[in-house]
């Protein structure tokens, strides 16, 4: 079977187009002024390029370790990759590649594919010396990044912010479902969601959250957190990352 497929019929095509017409098109000089930024490549299993960003790491060689961010479906890298400058400053390398048919990266945007580059992409990077594995996924990411786990990714801290529980409700098979791929343990995982959120409510996620919390995953629910990256007020977005942060980084600094 082709990995650019269809799994969740006929309008899989459609609702991939229309999220990456939200994401715009790629500029790089929302990078100027951004120091320590490496343009890089993952070349995917059936050949596609996955073009992304390396946030390098300051003044810390090697590396502590490495900080995967998976973003929404309608992101593209460069337009978050300086949200992210705190953890290059604690030492990681932070790196954000465009999904497949987005920005920069070529190939169709299919969910079969994109949850095999994913796999693809933190395989890839676990195979570097880096002590420290951390991925921070949101929304769309999330889904891919839970759908993508299998028993030899190995991943030291993650982050799942405003995902749902499920894409059955929207036509995909149950097998996509993320909440049938938590792992048995998950005291190393944190789940955000925010009663603000109007793209992914709280009833969306709330089946997953729940049991997140009996395999002992941390729980943040904020009243005041909107959707990542929209949260209408930056203080609030502040402390969503500073959130972020002491989570991923608390013990390794």
């Amino acid at each position: 079977m082709k990995l650019e497929e269809r799994v969740c019929g006929v309008k899989e095509p459609f609702l991939f187009w229309l999220w990456s017409n939200m994401a715009g098109r790629p500029n790089p000089k929302r990078l100027l002024g951004l120091n320590d930024v490496n343009d890089i490549e993952y070349k995917t299993k059936d050949g596609r390029t996955l073009r992304g960003y390396q946030l390098a790491a300051r003044e810390t060689k090697p590396a502590k370790g490495f900080l995967l961010v998976l973003q929404g479906n309608a992101i593209l890298a460069d337009q978050i990759l300086v949200d992210f400058s705190r953890f290059a400053a604690a030492g990681f390398d932070v790196y954000i590649y465009d999904y497949r048919g987005y920005g920069r990266s070529e190939g169709k945007r299919r969910l079969k594919a994109m949850i095999s580059d994913v796999k693809g992409i933190i395989n890839y990077l676990s195979a570097k010396p880096y002590q420290k594995r951390f991925v921070y996924a949101m929304s769309f990411g999330g889904i891919l990044l839970l759908d993508a786990l299998d028993t030899h990714i190995k991943l030291d801290k993650v982050i799942i912010d405003s995902t749902p529980s499920r894409l059955s409700d929207y036509g995909c098979p149950e097998d996509f479902d993320p909440i049938t791929h938590l792992p048995e343990e998950c005291r190393n995982y944190m789940f955000i969601t925010g009663q603000r959120d109007r793209v992914v409510t709280i009833k969306m996620s709330k089946d997953m959250l729940e049991k997140a919390e009996q395999c002992d995953a941390k729980i943040i629910r904020d009243a005041e957190f909107a959707h990542p990256f929209m949260d209408s007020d930056f203080s609030v977005q502040r402390r969503r990352m500073k959130t972020i942060e002491q989570f991923l980084l608390s013990n390794d600094n």
